[in-house]
C-alpha cells in the first residue's frame, strides 16, 4: 500500500524507519515558515503531527504513526493534505 502510494506521489520517499518523507523547496525562509504554519494547523485538526524540519528555502515533513509502528492511511491522507497546501 505505502510503496504504491509513494510511486504515485512526486517527491515522496519511504524511509528505512518505515516513514514517508518529502522535502519542499521555497524561495526564502518566510515562505517555508508560512508552509509550516499551514501544515501545523492541518495537523492539529487531524490530531496527527509530522516531524518537520525548517531551514532557509526548505521544509522537510516526515509522517508515521508511532503507535502503529509505521505508515498508516492517516499518514497518507495527511501527506496528501500537506501537498494540497501548495495547490
Amino acid at each position: 500500500m505505502v510503496d504504491a502510494w509513494v510511486a504515485k506521489h512526486a517527491g515522496w520517499r519511504r524511509t528505512e524507519q518505515d516513514r514517508i518523507s518529502k522535502e519542499y523547496k521555497f524561495p526564502d525562509f518566510a515562505s517555508g515558515l508560512a508552509f509550516v504554519v499551514r501544515v501545523g494547523c492541518i495537523a492539529e485538526k487531524l490530531d496527527h503531527h509530522p516531524d518537520i524540519e525548517l531551514g532557509w528555502g526548505r521544509v522537510k515533513t516526515t509522517w508515521s504513526t508511532h503507535d502503529a509502528g509505521g505508515v498508516t492511511e492517516l499518514d497518507l491522507r495527511a501527506a496528501d493534505t500537506a501537498d494540497a497546501v501548495l495547490g
